[in-house]
C-alpha cells in the first residue's frame, strides 16, 4: 500500500472576514477551497479560527483525519447547501426511531436506569420544544404524534447550513434527535449527553466486560460527538 499523502505547502494558516459576511481561511495568501473547488466561507470567526488552527498544526504530510472541523465545514458547503430539505428530513426522521423511546422490558435495574436517564430529556423536549415523544418497550415501531414531529422538524430547519451539519452528526452518532437537540442547546454537558446515549452499551459492559476493539470504536465515536458539538456552537 502506498504511503503517499499530500504535503504541507504553506507556512501560516490564518483567516479573514470578507465583504458581505463570513470568513475565509488563508494558507499563506491562498484561499482555502473545498474538495469540489468551492470557496470555503464559514459564518463565524470562531469557526474560522478552529479550521485555521487545524491547518496550522499539520506536519509535513497532511492528515485529513486530524481535521474534523474542516471536514464538517466542507460538508456544510458541498452537501447541506445543495440538499438541505433532504438533510432536514433525514434528521427529523430520528423522531420516529429515537433511542430514548425504545426501552427494555427487563431487567428491572436497566429499566430504572433508562427511566431516570431518558425521561427527563423527553420531558424537556415536551416542555421546551412543545414536542412530546412517547416511549415503548421493545423494538416494535411506535407512531409518534405528527404534530410533535412537525414541530421538531421546524426546530431543525431553523439552523443554518453549518449548524445543521453539526446537529446532523450529533443526532446520527447518538441515535437520538432529542439528545442531539439537547446537546445543541446545552441542556446538559456534551459528555453527559453522550454517556446517556450509551446507557444500554454501558449496561452490557458491566455485565460482560468490554473488548479492546469495541472500546476503541466507542472512543472514536465519543470524540466525533464532542467535535460535532464544538463545531455546532462555533458556527452559531
Amino acid at each position: 500500500m502506498s504511503d503517499w499523502a499530500p504535503k504541507r505547502f504553506w507556512s501560516t494558516a490564518t483567516f479573514r472576514e470578507i465583504d458581505g459576511g463570513g470568513h475565509e481561511i488563508l494558507l499563506d495568501d491562498k484561499v482555502l477551497q473545498t474538495p469540489g473547488r468551492n470557496p470555503l466561507v464559514v459564518p463565524t470567526a470562531a469557526l474560522a479560527e478552529l479550521i485555521s488552527a487545524e491547518w496550522g498544526v499539520q506536519e509535513e504530510k497532511i492528515d485529513p483525519t486530524a481535521m474534523p472541523f474542516t471536514r464538517m465545514a466542507n460538508s456544510a458547503v458541498e452537501r447541506i447547501g445543495a440538499r438541505r430539505p433532504e438533510v432536514v428530513d433525514y434528521i427529523a426522521g430520528y423522531a420516529e426511531t429515537d433511542l430514548l423511546c425504545y426501552r427494555a422490558a427487563s431487567p428491572r435495574e436497566l429499566v430504572e436506569r433508562q427511566r431516570k436517564s431518558w425521561d427527563p430529556l423527553l420531558d424537556w423536549a415536551s416542555d421546551t420544544l412543545n414536542a412530546r415523544l412517547f416511549a415503548t418497550e421493545g423494538i416494535m415501531p411506535i407512531e409518534q404524534s405528527p404534530d410533535a414531529v412537525r414541530r421538531l422538524k421546524q426546530v431543525i430547519d431553523s439552523h443554518g447550513d453549518f449548524g445543521l451539519m453539526g446537529l446532523h452528526d450529533m443526532v446520527s452518532l447518538s441515535g437520538s434527535l432529542v439528545l442531539g437537540l439537547a446537546a445543541a442547546r446545552d441542556v446538559l454537558p456534551p459528555g453527559d449527553i453522550w454517556e446517556r446515549s450509551r446507557l444500554d452499551e454501558l449496561w452490557q459492559i458491566e455485565q460482560w466486560g468490554e473488548d479492546e476493539e469495541a472500546a476503541d470504536v466507542a472512543s472514536t465515536k465519543a470524540q466525533a460527538f464532542m467535535d460535532a458539538h464544538r463545531f455546532f456552537h462555533a458556527a452559531s
